[in-house]
This record gives structure tokens, C-alpha cells and sequence, in this order.
């Protein structure tokens, strides 16, 4: 050691050889980290992939659950207005048995059939076709 004002100058003497091997050492680690960083990136860009592709078709499905579950509610609401108003209408006949009385055979009126009057089929298309001309529906030329 020579000192050299108040520092010392501490020199290290390494063989040439210590220093390649010393250097081979380091490439070979970094490429040794940088290959398992690569291969950590890879993996996590693979699981990130896979899990984005995961979500979407439960998302797909949730959401064609979610559709089917609102039609289902809409026909139930439909479904509860009908039966409201069933329940409505078999109040009020329960209520109207009250103001009704029973009849009986004495109360009934008994009507003669009339015979039905029967009209050709040509008669009834003359008929129309005649009342079509006398309203202007059939009309001739433009």
C-alpha cells in the first residue's frame, strides 16, 4: 500500500482468468434471470388470457340468464294481474248470489220458435251486387 496523501489506495490484483470466469458467470445468470422472467411474463399473460376469455362466456351466460329471468318476471307480473282480476270477478259473483233469488219452473216464460227464414243464396248475392251499384261501390271506367 502506498498512501498517497491522507487516502490509501487499496488495489486488488485479479487474474485474467477470474475476470472471464467472473463474467461468464454474470451473462450466464442474467440470461438464466432474464429467461425465468420471460417465462414468469408468458405464464401470466397466458392465465390473464385465459381467465378474460373465463369471464366473458359467464358473462355471455349470466347475461342470457339474466334476460330469461326478466321475461319470466314480466309473465309473472301479467300472470298476477289475471289472477287479480279472476279473484275480483269471483268476489263480486260470491257478493251478487246474495241479491239473486232462485227461480222456479213457474217463473219461467216459455217463447214459440219461430221458423227461421230461409234466403237462396243467388238472392242474397243479387241483392248486394244491386245495392253495390246503387252506393257507387261498383263503378265503371275511371
Amino acid at each position: 500500500m502506498k498512501p498517497y496523501g491522507n487516502l490509501l489506495n487499496l488495489k486488488k490484483k485479479v487474474s485474467y482468468e477470474s475476470k472471464k470466469n467472473s463474467e461468464k458467470i454474470s451473462i450466464i445468470s442474467t440470461k438464466l434471470v432474464h429467461q425465468i422472467f420471460d417465462t414468469i411474463n408468458i405464464s401470466l399473460l397466458v392465465l390473464i388470457f385465459t381467465l378474460f376469455f373465463l369471464s366473458f362466456n359467464s358473462q355471455t351466460k349470466w347475461s342470457n340468464t339474466y334476460k330469461n329471468l326478466s321475461k319470466t318476471r314480466a309473465i309473472n307480473n301479467n300472470l298476477i294481474d289475471y289472477i287479480s282480476k279472476i279473484e275480483e270477478f269471483y268476489i263480486s259473483e260470491l257478493e251478487s248470489t246474495n241479491t239473486y233469488r232462485k227461480t222456479k219452473p213457474k217463473d219461467l216464460i216459455y217463447l214459440d220458435k219461430l221458423p227461421e227464414k230461409k234466403e237462396s243464396f243467388f238472392k242474397k248475392n243479387l241483392s248486394s251486387f244491386i245495392e253495390g251499384f246503387s252506393h257507387s261501390k261498383y263503378q265503371r271506367g275511371y
